[in-house]
């Protein structure tokens, strides 16, 4: 089952893009002032990485799940955690998840895609985690 686009600010024609900030309120990676949730009984969205395998295990947000575009873009369907939630696409700088956001609107799925990636997520300090874990790094 998927979060079907309403006609509200986050709908088809709404808002694709969300800032760092934004994204990471939304998908509970710590409240950020003047920031909402896309969600109305405050359950966090899903944040959904389109990076490549290779790209992956260097680093990712906590909790994220990963979709790479090219299947997105083959018709695959949402990782289990993100069926009824609505998304919050992420890649290394910001371009692919400009496309998944279209493909996934297109499915009816409440999607955005976070302005400047990975790179601006690492560089607003948010956690980034490695194999095992550890600290990651955006590769």
């Amino acid at each position: 089952m998927t979060r079907h686009v309403g006609g509200g600010r986050a709908g088809r024609r709404g808002r694709r893009r969300v800032t760092t900030p934004e994204a990471a309120a939304r998908t509970g990676h710590g409240p950020v002032s003047g920031t909402r949730q896309i969600t109305g009984g405050g359950e966090a969205a899903v944040l959904l990485d389109v990076r490549q395998a290779d790209e992956w295990p260097a680093g990712h947000a906590p909790g994220a799940v990963r979709l790479p575009l090219p299947a997105s873009a083959a018709g695959a369907g949402l990782p289990p955690a993100a069926g009824v939630r609505p998304v919050v696409v992420i890649c290394r700088s910001g371009r692919r998840p400009q496309q998944a956001v279209e493909l996934l609107r297109a499915r009816g799925v409440e999607a955005v895609d976070v302005v400047g990636g990975m790179r601006a997520w690492a560089d607003a300090e948010l956690p980034v985690v490695g194999p095992a874990g550890a600290s990651g790094i955006v590769a």
